[in-house]
This record gives structure tokens, C-alpha cells and sequence, in this order.
């Protein structure tokens, strides 16, 4: 099995590779995750918006995206794999490719939903508060600062 990865702005991805895009996710977060909300809020279109993809022989297993990539504080969301590709590393390869992407001064925020705060510890997140409901789901802010 071949894995590739890219990072794209959403202007430059194809109708198919936004569709599927789109589907994992509601696939994931209001489907599997029963959790009714507007997926498509806006976000991606901002100029500003990264992509990240995971494909495995030509199929997208998994994605997130960072916002406001080029500010001082930008944001890492949207981090989902499909459920058949789960538990090979590939979040946690796309995570460090959007850490990557970010200026190195940068403070990286993210929600993270609360039971992944540790796996989150891992890339040098710390909590950055009290959890908090999103859609149903406890999560926790967390803050990446820079190293040095």
C-alpha cells in the first residue's frame, strides 16, 4: 500500500478531491460520530486555508486543515481518518506535516476533543483550558508555542 501526501489550498483542489474531502468528514463527524452540525462552514475557502491529504493507492484516508497557516497563531482542525485506515499513524504523519507547514514562531491552536488530549501531548500540545461542548462532544483548547 502506497501512502502519499499533500498539502494544497482549497482553490486548488479538484471538484472530486473536495467532494471526497467533504465526505470524509461527514462521514466521520456527523455521521459515525452522530453528531448533526453545517460541515461546511466557509472556512475552507479562505485564502489563507491548507489541506492536508493522506491518500492510499488513490484513495483519501485521511485530512485536516490548517487555518490562517501564515499567522502568528493559526489554528489545526478538521483532523479525521476513514475508519478501515485508522491506527497506522496517519493523523498523527498529517499532524506534523500542518506543524511543519506553520511559521516556526508560531503558537498552533487547536480543539481537540477531550479524549485525545494526551495523543495530542504527544506533538507538543498542552491544554490550554477547561473543556468545553462542541456538537455534543467534550473537547479542550490546546496550544502548540514555539520551541526554543
Amino acid at each position: 500500500m502506497t501512502t502519499t501526501f499533500t498539502a494544497r489550498r482549497s482553490d486548488e483542489l479538484t471538484a472530486r478531491e473536495m467532494h471526497d474531502l467533504l465526505k470524509l468528514r461527514v462521514d466521520v463527524f456527523v455521521v459515525e460520530q452522530e453528531c448533526p452540525y453545517a460541515e461546511i462552514d466557509g472556512r475552507d475557502l479562505l485564502e489563507d486555508t491548507v489541506q492536508l491529504l493522506a491518500h492510499e493507492d488513490g484513495e483519501l484516508v485521511a485530512a485536516q486543515r490548517v487555518l490562517g497557516v501564515h499567522d502568528a497563531e493559526p489554528s489545526i482542525g478538521r483532523v479525521v481518518t476513514r475508519a478501515d485506515a485508522r491506527g497506522r499513524g496517519l493523523a498523527g504523519a498529517l499532524l506534523e506535516r500542518g506543524i511543519e507547514l506553520c511559521r516556526p514562531e508560531a503558537t498552533i491552536r487547536l480543539g481537540a476533543q477531550a479524549h485525545l488530549e494526551q495523543w495530542y501531548g504527544r506533538f507538543g500540545f498542552v491544554r490550554a483550558g477547561e473543556d468545553y461542548l462542541e456538537d455534543g462532544i467534550p473537547h479542550c483548547p490546546m496550544l502548540r508555542t514555539p520551541r526554543g
